[in-house]
C-alpha cells in the first residue's frame, strides 16, 4: 500500500481556506444559476469567482488516464452524465427538469479544496428529489464513520446500506473517493461500495490515520450501477441513461473525530426557481 500523507497545525488550516474557497464558490453559483444557461457560461463565472478569490482551478489542464487535458474550471455533468462533463460537452441550454452536477477544486496557497454539490433547475420530480436528499443524507452518514483507527471499510458499509438497502438506489461502482492536500489526488481510495471479489479495492484493509485529507464523494443513479464512457473522452454517464447525483466534502481525519472542512456545502440552495 502506499503511504498515506496526513498534515496538522497551519497546513490543516490552509486546507481548510483552500476548501471554503470551494464552498464560497458554490454559494455565489447558487444565487447566479438559472434556466437558459449553457454550461459554457456557468464555466465563465466559475473561472472569474475563482480569480476573485485568489486560487485556481486545480481541474484546468489536469491529465490522468491517457485523456486529454481537462478543459474546463468546473466539472459540469448534466442528468445521466455522472462525473467530468465539460463546458463544451453540451451546447444546449438548461431547462426546467435538468439536475446539474458541479465539481470545483481550486489551488490556494499550494493546498486543494475539491467539493461537488447538485442542483436541480426548477423544482425536482419525487423521484429526483428521493435521489437529492438520499445522497445528502449518505455522506453526512458516512462522514461520521471517518475516525481515527477505525477501518475505511465502515465508510462503504454505512454508505451502501442507506444509498441501495433503505433507498432504492444504485452507487456507481469503481468510482469513489480519494486523499488529497497539496495533489488533487494521493491515497487512500476510497470505495462506496464493499468489495465483492479480492483486490477490487486495494485500500479495503487501511484504517483510517490522525491527519488524513480525504475527499468523499458518492455518486447514486437510479437505475444502476453501471457506467458508460466514450474512448479518450472525459464525461462518464449512468449505463442505462437513469439520473444521477453527486455530492462531495473535504474531511480532515483528527483524534477527536472528523472535521468537514466544506461544511456550510449543505446550506446552498439548490433548488433552482428562476
Amino acid at each position: 500500500m502506499q503511504r498515506v500523507p496526513t498534515v496538522q497545525g497551519v497546513d490543516a488550516e490552509l486546507a481548510f481556506e483552500a476548501a471554503q474557497r470551494v464552498v464560497e464558490t458554490h454559494k455565489r453559483l447558487s444565487g447566479f444559476l438559472r434556466a437558459g444557461q449553457t454550461l459554457a457560461e456557468i464555466d465563465r463565472f466559475v473561472a472569474e469567482t475563482l480569480q476573485e478569490l485568489r486560487c485556481k482551478s486545480c481541474f484546468l489542464g489536469y491529465r490522468t488516464g491517457g485523456l486529454p487535458p481537462f478543459p474546463s474550471y468546473a466539472c459540469l455533468s448534466v442528468n445521466d452524465c455522472v462525473v467530468h462533463g465539460t463546458a463544451g460537452y453540451r451546447l444546449e441550454p438548461l431547462g426546467e427538469g435538468d439536475l446539474l452536477k458541479i465539481d470545483i477544486g481550486v489551488s490556494y496557497k499550494g493546498w486543494i479544496g475539491d467539493a461537488a454539490w447538485t442542483y436541480s433547475i426548477g423544482e425536482p420530480s419525487d423521484e429526483v428529489r428521493r435521489l437529492m436528499a438520499c445522497g445528502k443524507r449518505s455522506i453526512e452518514l458516512g462522514v461520521e464513520t471517518l475516525r481515527a483507527g477505525a477501518p475505511l471499510m465502515d465508510w462503504a458499509r454505512t454508505v451502501q446500506r442507506h444509498v441501495e438497502d433503505e433507498c432504492g438506489f444504485h452507487l456507481v461502482r469503481g468510482l469513489g473517493g480519494h486523499g488529497y492536500g497539496r495533489s488533487l489526488h494521493a491515497p487512500p481510495f476510497l470505495s462506496n461500495t464493499v468489495p465483492t471479489f479480492p483486490g477490487e479495492w486495494a485500500d479495503a484493509g487501511r484504517r483510517w490515520e490522525a491527519g488524513t485529507l480525504i475527499a468523499v464523494e458518492p455518486m447514486i443513479a437510479v437505475g444502476t450501477g453501471e457506467v458508460r464512457q466514450q474512448r479518450k473522452q472525459w464525461p462518464i454517464w449512468s449505463a442505462d441513461g437513469s439520473m444521477t447525483v453527486h455530492y462531495e466534502h473535504d474531511v480532515l481525519v483528527t483524534e477527536e473525530g472528523p472535521r468537514v472542512l466544506t461544511g456550510g456545502l449543505e446550506s446552498v440552495e439548490d433548488v433552482i426557481l428562476r
